[in-house]
């Protein structure tokens, strides 16, 4: 379906304000402290990708996908000893056995999430990815944003209906029939995320793509034949899958979780993403730059392999135990010299320090930016904190040492609220496509922009950042 302006005339500035009006209120939390309204920057127009910029994000699709179902398999051949041992012990360490248990059961051993979702920094020499995400917010928000440009007449990737349809399609593929009823189940934890998550519910429902649910995990009924979810004036309807919009930390806060998994295990319902906390943990990605399982991945992954290594920064696991003086850790020099010992990196100048250091996943810290600490805005003493902290941890709570690469300057027009005009932003730009699996395959729904201040070191939602969705455009980024 095409999209038409309502009115080919209008100015920047009124399409601005019409967008602000045309969003709905609270579709995307925890941005700015006033809910009722927009609480972020808004741009008049998409963020405009040039063409390569596109079929790059489109090739990646196939490769995350990939990656994960590799990653999948080399996991459970490790805890079987028949891959390098070490790769189940970091994806597994700090999490407790009934956790480490579920991932390795066999009723899930080939699933992957649904949904993928990477977060990618145009940097100069290109994108890189700074961590995947399969339980992503920003679904609902993307597809309510790619309607609302629709209607100032701007085509955005993935059409007008990408989100709703490619989730819809996934739902679909994963029951294995046409228009199932899907329960999408929001915790507590999650609950900033149920508006949007609502919205994209509505858009499927109307849109008759299937039939999904928003509910709370007391919601959920149980029998020994099926999963039910309870609607509002008590009626009860059988479900086909179950999205978990809950993270695996949180897990045994979920009310009736463990009916949900028996139902799962036992084939009454189809749960994404599968509880498999080990696909969850950003140092996989220093799994992938390991140089023992070169050869491994490279069989596995074959020209993927290299394509991935291209787009995922160099990650280390801050791991605590001591090198023998011989040893040295992989790829890693300070000052020039190889590094035996994190402590090491303690002394570099904060023009050397090009690192991040972030939690690597079965945590509280490990989403939305919490945890994450750039080296090069500390001073010496905290960055030594930082480091001595993040390897105390290792035991509850394994860090990761990556590679940053900063985002390169963008320039894009935002309604000013302060002068009530058009003004330009000097930012970086983070860039996040949603992939929904199909069968073999993947589909992407759109792609999320979010422009934060060049001064700021993370890219995240804020109210300072311009947020939409992307279209393509030959001037583009």
């Amino acid at each position: 379906m095409g999209c038409t302006a309502l009115d080919p005339n209008m100015s920047t500035r009124d399409q601005a304000l019409y967008l602000n009006d045309k969003m709905p209120a609270g579709l995307f939390r925890g941005v700015g402290v006033d809910e009722s309204r927009v609480a972020w920057r808004l741009s008049p127009e998409p963020f405009g990708l040039s063409p390569s910029t596109l079929a790059a994000i489109e090739r990646l699709g196939p490769d995350l996908l990939a990656f994960y179902r590799v990653l999948a398999s080399l996991y459970l051949r490790s805890a079987r000893r028949t891959a390098p041992a070490f790769i189940a012990d970091y994806l597994d360490h700090g999490k407790p056995d009934s956790i480490v248990r579920l991932g390795r059961q066999n009723r899930f051993k080939g699933d992957v999430p649904g949904v993928i979702r990477p977060d990618l920094i145009l940097t100069d020499g290109g994108m890189v990815a700074s961590e995947l995400d399969s339980v992503p917010g920003g679904m609902g928000f993307v597809g309510a944003m790619a309607e609302a440009y629709c209607s100032l007449g701007y085509d955005t990737v993935g059409t007008l209906d990408g989100m709703p349809a490619g989730l819809a399609a996934m739902f679909e593929s994963l029951a294995g029939k046409p228009s199932p009823t899907t329960a999408i189940v929001v915790s507590e934890e999650s609950k900033d995320y149920r508006p949007e998550l609502q919205w994209i519910a509505e858009a499927i429902n109307t849109r008759k793509l299937g039939q999904a649910i928003v509910c709370k995990p007391e919601d959920i009924v149980f029998t020994e034949e099926a999963l039910f979810v309870r609607l509002e004036g008590g009626e009860e309807r059988k479900i086909d899958v179950l999205y978990r919009n809950f993270e695996m930390f949180d897990l045994l806060n979920v009310p009736k979780q463990d009916l949900i998994l028996y139902a799962a295990r036992h084939n009454r319902v189809r749960l994404t993403p599968p509880p498999k906390a080990h696909l969850e943990e950003k140092l996989a990605f220093g799994l992938l730059h390991h140089p023992l399982l070169a050869k491994i991945w490279q069989a596995e992954l074959g020209d993927a392999f290299g394509r991935l290594r291209a787009i995922f920064p160099e990650t280390w696991v801050l791991d605590p135990r001591p090198l023998p003086p011989q040893a040295e850790i992989f790829g890693l020099k300070a000052a020039g010299q190889p590094v035996n010992d994190w402590l090491q990196l303690v002394p570099l100048g904060k023009s050397e320090r090009d690192f991040v250091v972030k939690p690597s996943g079965f945590s509280e810290l490990a989403w939305g930016s919490r945890g994450v600490k750039v080296a090069n805005d500390l001073p010496k003493e905290e960055w030594q904190n930082v480091l001595e902290s993040a390897l105390r941890s290792y035991d509850t709570t394994p860090y990761i040492l990556q590679r940053f690469h900063k985002g390169k300057r963008v320039r894009v027009p935002y309604y000013d609220t302060k002068s009530g005009d058009i003004a330009i932003l000097d930012g970086r730009v983070r860039l996040c496509p949603y992939y929904f699996v199909v069968g073999d395959g993947v589909k992407l729904g759109g792609i999320l922009a979010t422009i934060a201040p060049a001064d700021k070191r993370l890219i995240h939602g804020m109210a300072d950042a311009i947020m939409g969705p992307c279209n393509v455009r030959p001037d583009g980024y």
